[in-house]
């Protein structure tokens, strides 16, 4: 394959691509969404040939650019060298997208700069909206003075989990759980069918032991003090309101101060500041991988010159 060129991210922002795995570990899912959009012939591969050309990704919308190592390993896979001229991470303002910002080339043969188009830009936007809108929502609530993490949630799309994920993580949110194999979590499905919270804590820490923390949903204060006596590590204070949540972790924590409390259900952007108190450590929201608004990508080959412009678009 050939070598990639990157910028290299600041001293003080991490370059979450190196968190993941080499492309051979998941080769399959890139191999899979390559399938999918050309499941046998390619006329316009055959229109275009197998002449080495060099096109470019243009941003069109203000975003984070986010999905950068799997649009990479898309092109990649088709034997294509990427050139990115901006680091994951960077934000791509509302002047830079009107003018169609330049994020990345991409050299290899024209049919296969085609094959890996629409896989790749797809990735690029639907990743980058997600850290877009998770940049947003963790600015907005450390400029309220919140400490505490702001999560994703496992409402991801199946087959592309892994790069919601991530992208939550270049948007500056954390991961929350990243599949069932992460942490533990109790709700009302596993406490109704164990008879208790009690019973579902003990039987889940017998599989995982004492390393692996352990999260309970709580309906009210008095199943938080419940789960919490068990043995519970995290207590999620479910579908409270902002007044009760606030009264309520307050309480709970003055009796398990150990015991970290999560809050989740119902909340929104417009609602989250109502949800920030000291008594809460953990927000999680589902909108940051559900209905996100996309950021706007094209790919485009060289125009000949003297070819008509008018009305061309990216």
């Amino acid at each position: 394959m050939a070598a990639t060129k990157r910028q290299q991210t600041s001293a003080d922002e991490p370059s979450f691509a190196a968190l993941v795995p080499p492309a051979c570990l998941w080769d399959h899912h890139i191999t899979q969404w390559l399938h999918d959009d050309c499941p046998k012939f390619d006329a316009g591969g055959l229109v275009v040939g197998n002449q080495v050309q060099t096109a470019s990704i243009y941003c069109k919308s203000a975003g984070v650019l986010a999905g950068v190592p799997f649009a990479e390993a898309v092109f990649k896979k088709l034997d294509c060298t990427v050139e990115w001229l901006h680091t994951e991470g960077t934000t791509i303002s509302k002047e830079q997208a009107a003018g169609k910002e330049v994020v990345a080339r991409i050299t290899g043969p024209a049919r296969n700069l085609l094959l890996g188009e629409r896989t790749a830009l797809n990735i690029l936007a639907r990743a980058s909206g997600i850290a877009t809108r998770a940049r947003e929502l963790v600015d907005h609530v450390r400029s309220n003075g919140w400490k505490g993490a702001l999560c994703g949630t496992r409402k991801t799309t199946p087959g592309f989990g892994f790069v919601e994920k991530y992208a939550l993580l270049v948007g500056h949110a954390g991961t929350h759980r990243v599949d069932l194999s992460s942490m533990v979590m109790l709700k009302d499905n596993h406490i109704w069918s164990a008879g208790s919270i009690a019973k579902s804590v003990a039987v889940a820490r017998s599989a995982v032991g004492p390393h692996e923390k352990i999260e309970v949903e709580c309906r009210d204060l008095k199943e938080a003090y419940e789960a919490a006596t068990a043995g519970a590590d995290i207590v999620m204070l479910d579908n409270f309101s902002p007044d009760e949540l606030r009264r309520d972790a307050a309480t709970f924590k003055t009796k398990f101060p150990h015991v970290s409390v999560e809050a989740s259900g119902g909340i929104t952007g417009e609602t989250l500041a109502g949800y920030l108190s000291d008594g809460v450590d953990i927000i999680s929201l589902g909108i940051l991988s559900q209905g996100y608004p996309a950021v706007d990508f094209s790919m485009k080959l060289p125009r000949p010159e003297g070819m008509a412009t008018k009305n061309a678009s990216c």
